[in-house]
């Protein structure tokens, strides 16, 4: 796990691809157990790298993981980073969701996703507006 956390980018890329196979092989109870706490726990680390790779992360995650436990454990985590300081944080907040959303009910989607695409669509930076604006129209 801490390869999620080394300073060369293509070894976090690496180490994030791992992340599926790893949760395929070994299942969802051991990913929530270790994997995904860990992963959830970066969204809280000083560095903006280690959060984008959070959201990288969660990406990969929300393949093989069921819509409950992306509801439950990930949009949260999600949603809290919309709020970060750093912009690319903030537009990975926006893919990111326009990757999660075709696997969420109907009742996250508008209570939890599209409240914070819109506010996403409101902020100063111009990446972070454009990519809300593609995360929203998926929403719809």
């Amino acid at each position: 796990m801490s390869w999620l956390v080394d300073g060369v980018f293509a070894i976090r890329s690496a180490a994030t691809s791992n992340l599926k196979r790893l949760v395929s092989i070994f299942g969802l109870e051991w990913a929530q157990n270790t994997v995904i706490t860990k992963v959830l726990s970066m969204a809280r680390d000083p560095n903006y790298l280690h959060r984008m790779t959070t959201l990288f992360a969660i990406n990969v995650l929300a393949e093989v993981c069921p819509p409950d436990v992306i509801a439950k454990f990930m949009v949260p985590v999600i949603s809290n980073l919309a709020a970060d300081a750093v912009p690319n944080v903030r537009f990975n907040v926006a893919k990111t969701m326009a990757l999660i959303v075709p696997s969420l009910d109907s009742h996250t989607i508008e209570f939890q996703i599209k409240p914070c695409l819109t506010k996403l669509h409101e902020d100063e930076d111009m990446d972070v507006k454009y990519f809300a604006d593609e995360a929203l129209v998926l929403c719809h």
